[in-house]
């Protein structure tokens, strides 16, 4: 195995045209790359970082076409997949192991980046705008939500095949189109636009997100690197008038103090039922203000459930009204997310919200089904992030846009659901004797199972860290750069790991 690897590193170092890692400096730059060239910025970063380098020294080899093994060997590099070399080929044209992309392909295939429809892989053909985007998007593991989006609206007419995955890699940013109604997809890729493409992929899998966070503990800790945390307790209610409770006082200050000395906004995290809407919009709006400056807050995370078109519209006054009475101060809001195949009946006007919220933060709901007694009820499913997203980032600022994620568990016992701790699901996964863990790949989240002697069997749904950065990778993708923890004092350490 490992002399296979020498070889393979060594041929790839040998061809013109493959994409490899050995690095070359930005000063000595490349005859055929103008400084002010589109991809000139990509190029020279993905050198440095390893990903690929010229045809030579000094050329790059600018409107070149990037061949098919040249792209899943950069491709290999750019997902830092370890490569397998199996004794037998899957390709019937890829079957010398010492051949310098042979290791590259049949690992782009372990991870779904290629497949065997076909019994040939055509490892010297240049490679299409169109197998450019599948393989990218089959590669980060987006293929069952690009089945589904193939029924969106896109705005390419000369697509015929791959509609799905063409319209995912053009609303993800990956790819863009040749113009308004085109995209090309039979037209040869250019060494040039793979390395760009290659590096939107990169910079949306390092790109960490802003934090904000919902603290239900007595606030005190380290806040560094947090835009903003908010606080429980604060409860907004109508009797014979408008009252809003406040959190206590020594925890207050104690949540005031240790936001504030790590630069953090400090805001009142205020809920209600939701039939308090019906109320007077610009009285619910003064009390919760009032509460807010009183205790020195910076602003208020707003976060009510509400259900049917009056409700909905009574948030949007809600919302528009603190916009006003809180001056100066920030306002977060919460909001129910659009799912997939709603419609747009009894929905919540976004563009109102987004433009009264200095941040609306999105609540994907989870999915609740049950098939022969086992319950799949991932938190915050992957594909319905997407098409949420996907869909406010036309109606709201997507710079005001943040996704909320889920750090309790969802546990399901004979039927009936409950919350769980995440630091309660990390303590289940120690009971190897009962526990056995599990991903759905689907969903981007983690579930375990448990069966003692005697009871049902206990299913916990819960985000780990892969499911973390799932979720962060496809908001970078879509240009929102912050999340919101549900609670941050119930976040286990799996969870954790996935915003390291």
């Amino acid at each position: 195995m490992k002399k296979r690897f020498s070889r393979f590193l060594a041929g790839m170092l040998a061809a013109l045209t493959v994409l490899c890692a050995a690095p070359a400096a930005r000063a000595a730059g490349f005859a055929d790359v103008p400084a002010d060239s589109w991809a000139a910025e990509a190029i020279y970063r993905g050198v440095e970082l390893g990903l690929f380098q010229g045809q030579s020294a000094d050329r790059f080899g600018m409107g070149q076409p990037m061949t098919r093994a040249a792209f899943v060997t950069a491709m290999c590099r750019l997902f830092g997949w370890e490569l397998v070399t199996p004794e037998t080929p899957t390709f019937r044209d890829v079957q010398d192991p010492d051949a310098w992309y042979y290791s590259a392909v049949e690992t782009a295939y372990v991870h779904g980046a290629v497949t065997n429809q076909t019994d040939t892989f055509r490892p010297g053909d240049p490679i299409t705008r169109e197998e450019l985007a599948v393989m990218l998007v089959r590669a980060l593991g987006y293929g069952t939500i690009a089945g589904l989006a193939q029924d969106l609206p896109m705005p390419f007419k000369d697509v015929a095949t791959g509609a799905g995955y063409l319209a995912m890699a053009y609303e993800l940013g990956i790819v863009n189109g040749t113009s308004k109604t085109t995209f090309s997809p039979e037209k040869v890729a250019t060494r040039e636009q793979a390395a760009v493409m290659l590096m939107r992929v990169y910079d949306a899998c390092h790109t960490n997100p802003g934090l904000v966070g919902v603290c239900s503990g007595d606030g005190t800790g380290d806040w560094s690197g947090y835009e903003a945390v908010a606080l429980t307790g604060g409860r907004l209610t109508y009797g014979t008038a408008v009252q809003m409770a406040r959190p206590a006082a020594e925890r207050e200050q104690a949540f005031l103090g240790a936001v504030h000395a790590a630069g953090a906004k400090a805001l009142l995290h205020v809920t209600a039922s939701g039939s308090v809407l019906s109320h007077n919009a610009a009285q619910l709006a003064a009390a919760v203000a009032d509460a807010a400056a009183d205790g020195g807050y910076d602003g208020v995370y707003l976060d009510i459930q509400v259900s049917g078109e009056k409700q909905e519209a009574a948030l949007t006054a809600l919302a528009q009204a603190l916009d006003g009475a809180l001056g100066e101060r920030s306002l977060y809001v919460a909001a129910d997310a659009p799912a997939w195949g709603e419609g747009t009946s009894g929905a919540l006007d976004y563009e109102a919200l987004g433009r009264a919220a200095d941040c609306l933060v999105v609540r994907v709901q989870a999915y609740e089904k049950e098939a022969d007694g086992f319950v799949t009820a991932p938190l915050e499913p992957l594909e319905e992030v997407y098409y949420a997203l996907s869909r406010l980032r036309t109606k709201v600022d997507k710079s005001r846009l943040c996704l909320l994620l889920t750090t309790t568990a969802s546990a399901w016992e004979g039927g009936r659901e409950r919350t769980m701790d995440g630091t309660q699901a990390e303590a289940l996964l120690a009971d190897h004797a009962h526990t056995q863990s599990y991903y759905a790949q689907r969903y981007a989240c983690a579930y375990l199972v448990q069966q003692t002697s005697g009871s049902w069997p206990l299913t916990v749904w819960y985000l780990d860290d892969q499911s973390v950065r799932e979720r962060t990778r496809m908001c970078a993708f879509l240009g929102v750069d912050r999340v919101c923890l549900s609670d941050t004092d119930a976040a286990s350490s799996l969870f954790w790991k996935g915003l390291s």
